[in-house]
């Protein structure tokens, strides 16, 4: 990939789109949904929801780990795969529009990698969907076995293992099982499977210039699939030194990360990361296979080597192992049509399109407010100069966040949130109803929904919907309304990302600033010294999370070292953007009067 982010991608936003079209072009049986590539669905091209008489099985995620997800659509396995961009979870209503396109009477299972923007989307597009009367399961993968016991609320990370859970799942459902069966069946499996991976380079993401955190010599130990540091680095080791640790960490008696002991069967599974040559994985099953018999004690049944969940073009591989019993080596051993499951392929060429509509996503619009001229109130005139002012703040520290990201994430903080900043600044010239507090902040999140993606953008569309809930059908805002909208909205970010106050995210910027403004309100003081007083409490909360050990979202899998060169991205950007709002409101009312 390192070659081609260079010479065969004219534009990095269009590689998954360039993808899902060579990928339909090239096997039987897939296609995809009408509004590609707005909404990226592979779905069977066999399949109408309306008529569709089995249960669904529906995954997806971020793109670059090509075969997963798309590759694995089929009869026997996936029906649809909601594809995002490249390592970053696909927004909502591509989700919906999955969901809607193939799932008919019996209902559908979504299988979810355990990453927190996954969990989210998936979790909101469930919601809906149930909502319009679809019955509607998920079940989450965490197969990760390389890191501690897990601590917070992130837990273990869905690997490669998830494959193998989707062709259980798939069988369950094509032999005509009911929603709850295929659930359980596939909740089974992912209880019994580990997976632990080892690279040997850094992958390199489209348009990007590849880290030199991975030097010559070395590897790294318990990776995740996004780019983000592995557990541990060490030196360069021989093939089979190298798997039995890997097996040895999984099978650990002491972790208990999957319940096997000696006497057990397995399935072996064994994953290139992208660019390792099949001579090296078959090398390493060679190597894990013996082990697993001799000095585990387990029964191997079955063997599957090859690319099933890679990381772009990193060099390296995982092994992933599962608890087999005969239900499971039934629904393995099950016919299937997807292309790479290692099984052959059947069936002619169809068109590349089928004409599902996509319906919208049910929410006011910006087209509501887009030809209302509007000559703003005061109250519209102090809200105007405050949004603007903390969108001009994110998209001045667009880069310093991406670097303290870039120590602690995936490095994309500062450009996801440079995006939504943007769009805020356009779309407040030609649609925000600024006389209406709750209706601009609700517009505000449809902005965010639209361009952000990826968990930052799905948390902030979270704080404002439940802050417009709040505020809905309030003409004229009072200080103590606005605080009372900030905790509804921390609420609703903390309910559905699982965080707390010292988990290291945005809430340790937000409810010290909560804390503060509410405090000095009840003390008397006026709303803009209270708002410039709770600013500097977001600074004070941002920074401290220098010293925090993470317990939710990517930084949760970062070393406490690494974790102390630079304080948490979002929660910067949260006292940023909060203190620009601040000081400007100041500078407003305070202004000399003419």
């Amino acid at each position: 990939m390192a070659y081609q982010a260079k010479k065969l991608i004219n534009d990095p936003k269009d590689v998954v789109t360039e993808c899902i079209e060579g990928m339909v072009e090239t096997y039987p049986g897939l296609q995809y949904l009408d509004g590609f590539p707005d909404i990226k669905v592979v779905l069977r091209a066999d399949v109408s929801g309306s008529t569709f008489d089995k249960v669904a099985v529906i995954s997806g995620g971020g793109s670059g780990h090509e075969p997963a997800h798309a590759g694995f659509v089929g009869e026997g396995m996936l029906t649809a795969a909601v594809c995002g961009d490249v390592f970053t979870s696909p927004p909502v209503d591509s989700i919906l529009a999955a969901i809607r396109a193939v799932t008919g009477p019996k209902g559908c299972l979504m299988i979810v990698k355990n990453y927190t923007g996954d969990r989210l989307n998936f979790g909101l597009a469930a919601e809906e969907a149930k909502s319009e009367g679809y019955n509607v399961e998920m079940v989450i993968v965490g197969d990760d076995c390389a890191l501690p016991p897990p601590r917070g609320v992130a837990g273990r990370r869905g690997l490669a293992g998830t494959i193998l859970v989707h062709k259980i799942a798939g069988a369950a459902a094509a032999a005509g099982l009911c929603l709850a069966d295929v659930t359980a069946e596939a909740k089974h499996a992912s209880e019994v499977v580990g997976t632990m991976g080892v690279a040997f380079s850094v992958c390199t993401r489209p348009g990007h210039v590849t880290s030199d955190r991975l030097g010559p010599g070395v590897m790294e130990l318990g990776l995740g699939i996004h780019g983000e540091p592995g557990a541990a680095i060490a030196d360069l080791l021989p093939a089979d030194v190298v798997v039995s640790h890997v097996l040895k960490q999984i099978l650990s008696s002491e972790t208990q990360y999957v319940p096997i002991t000696r006497g057990n069967r397995v399935v072996l599974m064994i994953n290139g990361l992208g660019t390792t040559p099949t001579m090296e994985l078959m090398i390493a099953t060679g190597k894990a296979v013996p082990q697993l018999q001799l000095e585990h004690g387990l029964a191997v049944d079955r063997v599957y080597t090859g690319s099933f969940m890679t990381s772009l073009d990193m060099a390296g591989f995982s092994i992933s192992i599962m608890r087999a019993d005969p239900k499971i080596l039934q629904r393995l051993d099950a016919p299937t049509k997807s292309p790479f499951w290692p099984v052959g392929v059947e069936g002619d060429h169809p068109p590349a399109k089928i004409p599902v509509p996509v319906p919208p996503r049910r929410t006011e619009t910006h087209d509501e407010f887009s030809t209302q001229p509007q000559e703003l109130s005061e109250q519209g005139c102090i809200l105007e100069v405050a949004i603007e002012a903390a969108a001009k703040e994110i998209i001045r520290l667009r880069d310093q966040l991406n670097e303290w990201d870039s120590k602690v994430g995936d490095g994309d903080c500062g450009t996801t949130m440079f995006r939504g900043a943007m769009a805020v600044l356009e779309d407040i010239k030609k649609c925000y109803p600024l006389n209406d507090a709750a209706r601009t902040i609700n517009e505000i999140g449809v902005t965010i929904g639209r361009v952000m993606g990826g968990t930052s953008g799905i948390l902030y569309e979270i704080f404002c919907r439940a802050a417009y809930a709040s505020l809905k059908g309030t003409p004229q805002v009072t200080s103590k309304q606005w605080t009372k909208a900030l905790d509804a909205a921390i609420a609703a970010v903390s309910k559905y990302g699982g965080a707390y106050a010292g988990y290291r995210t945005m809430l340790d910027a937000l409810i010290p600033a909560s804390t503060v403004l509410k405090e000095r309100l009840n003390a008397g003081d006026d709303p803009v010294t209270a708002f410039v007083l709770s600013a500097e409490a977001a600074w004070s909360g941002a920074e401290s999370t220098i010293n925090m050990q993470a317990q939710a979202g990517r930084s949760s899998y970062v070393s406490a070292e690494m974790l102390a060169s630079a304080p948490d991205p979002g929660a910067m950007a949260v006292a940023s953007w909060y203190t620009a709002a601040a000081f400007a409101v100041q500078s407003k009312l305070r202004a000399p009067k003419d």
